[in-house]
């Protein structure tokens, strides 16, 4: 992936391939279990090994004011489409250019030690991030604020539960304002009075960013923010176009029951 200064944010991507290794991937039960659920989409790569076909031939552009929805059934390629839009998952062929600082909001673990106190992970998120001094000292502050840890904040994150995890995880990923937004549903976790007090500091974080990218089976969420959807369907674009355009036909093969198997999502 290619991430370059420019004065005007772009997210580039052509002819995205994305595979994944399969260990003992030549045993015949395995090979009869991911025909049924994975829909022929393994095969051998040059090293012989058996490697899922996560995602095929995903070409598409954005430029500022672009807000592209991501829609599909568990398994269509989402989240992989994501990763690999963050620089977590290198493609086997294609490319993925983006211009513009990034944040991902793809998991609330997401690049964080929980060996370390919540106040230092704020302090290695903003390191990682290339911003100054003053300004982590700023967004620890405001993740302070936000998340109302107290005392736990200089304690280990191995030692919050499952709801201290996730206030810290959106504070922290909120509190850093990117040109390009890649947003995935771990957002939407989270107990209902946290979840009302977020919402307005996410639509402020979305509305700031040149460029979103979000997956959600939300579909007023899609309708409500986003100006183009992506439809995905093992591993390939299916349609592409406007909200209008996209989301009946989506919802109407939904409804029909195409009978595609449900998998873990790629």
């Amino acid at each position: 992936m290619g991430e370059v200064a420019s004065s005007t944010a772009c997210v580039e991507v052509r002819d995205l391939h994305v595979t994944f290794p399969l260990y003992h991937g030549s045993a015949r039960t395995l090979r009869r279990t991911l025909a049924r659920v994975a829909n022929a989409r393994f095969e051998q790569d040059s090293q012989q090994r058996m490697v899922v076909q996560a995602l095929r031939g995903i070409s598409f552009s954005l430029a500022p004011g672009d807000r592209l929805g991501l829609v599909g059934g568990n398994g269509a390629g989402k989240t992989t489409l994501l990763r690999a839009l963050a620089g977590i998952y290198e493609p086997v062929a294609g490319r993925v250019t983006v211009r513009g600082e990034i944040n991902a909001l793809l998991d609330t673990n997401l690049g964080m030690n929980v060996e370390l106190t919540g106040r230092e992970n704020i302090t290695l998120r903003g390191l990682h991030a290339g911003l100054s001094p003053k300004r982590i000292r700023s967004v620890e502050e405001d993740v302070q604020t936000f998340a109302e840890l107290g005392s736990f904040l200089d304690m280990p994150v191995r030692t919050y539960s499952s709801g201290m995890v996730v206030r810290l995880g959106f504070a922290l990923a909120t509190s850093i304002r990117p040109r390009v937004l890649l947003m995935d549903e771990w957002f939407l976790a989270g107990d209902t009075n946290f979840m009302l007090k977020a919402q307005g500091r996410l639509e402020q974080l979305v509305r700031q960013a040149e460029i979103l990218v979000i997956s959600t089976h939300q579909i007023d969420v899609i309708s409500a923010w986003c100006t183009r959807v992506l439809w995905m369907d093992h591993g390939m674009i299916r349609m592409q176009g406007s909200p209008d355009e996209v989301l009946p036909a989506y919802l109407r093969d939904a409804e029909e029951g195409a009978g595609r198997p449900e998998t873990g999502d790629a």
